[in-house]
């Protein structure tokens, strides 16, 4: 079996282009912020992901348990911390990606999973990480079996890249990745299996960042969770 990046002639970016979505609501402002955060995570609302499960590369092999940390860096305009892989990696090199990996023995749970691999892979002081809550099991077609645990990061840390394993650490604007405008949705067919994802483009300073798959999905999902009204969470209660 093979992955999406190993398809011949495969190229994320220029994937056929099933759609936009500027229809959709953006996240209010506010929600973006620490506290509004905060307040989201402690009431949750009723909500549906969009990206959950990739058709698996190989259904026979069981899923590996593996954590990711979603860092939201609480700066005047809160950003995302993301990576770029190495090259060399066995699976999803050369991709935008979170820090995280798979849960070792020694990890208590999927956040001490999380805490560990970001520690490990750029430098994360886990004192300097605020656990917020976690967003829905991500199943990826490479057999990893994703808990995205969701945190705020004081802008204080001070990180380094492990060259082994990252190529690269950046941030994105939450209010980029939030905005449904700027999600594109992809599809390719391979061996009779039709396979879509998300991508969120974005250009910095620097290089234009290409996020997309399971990267993308997960931030999807996040968007799904702060757009829906949290007066949800009550007026379930109530019914």
């Amino acid at each position: 079996m093979v992955s999406l990046t190993q398809i011949p002639r495969f190229s994320p970016e220029s994937a056929e282009v099933l759609g936009w979505d500027a229809h959709l609501p953006r996240v209010p402002l506010q929600r973006l912020a620490p506290l509004g955060l905060r307040q989201h995570f402690s009431t949750p609302p009723v909500w549906q992901p969009d990206a959950m499960l990739e058709p698996p590369l190989n259904p026979l092999k069981p899923p590996v348990e593996a954590s990711v940390l979603v860092g939201v860096v609480m700066r005047p305009q809160p950003s995302v911390l993301l990576t770029l892989r190495t090259a060399n990696l066995s699976t999803h090199s050369g991709q935008i990606a979170f820090p995280g990996g798979r849960l070792d023995e020694g990890d208590a749970d999927a956040v001490a999973a999380a805490l560990r691999e970001s520690q490990e892979e750029v430098g994360l002081d886990p004192s300097h990480v605020e656990i917020l809550g976690q967003l829905p099991l991500y199943l990826t077609g490479t057999g990893f079996r994703v808990t995205p645990v969701v945190a705020l990061l004081d802008p204080a840390m001070r990180l380094t890249a492990n060259p082994h394993e990252v190529a690269q650490v950046f941030e994105v604007p939450l209010a980029h990745v939030m905005n449904p405008a700027n999600h594109c949705r992809h599809a390719v067919e391979w061996s009779g299996v039709r396979r879509e994802w998300f991508s969120m483009p974005y250009e910095d300073a620097e290089q234009k960042r290409f996020i997309w798959g399971v990267t993308a999905g997960i931030l999807r999902n996040l968007y799904c969770f702060l757009s829906t009204d949290p007066d949800q969470a009550e007026s379930n209660a109530e019914s």
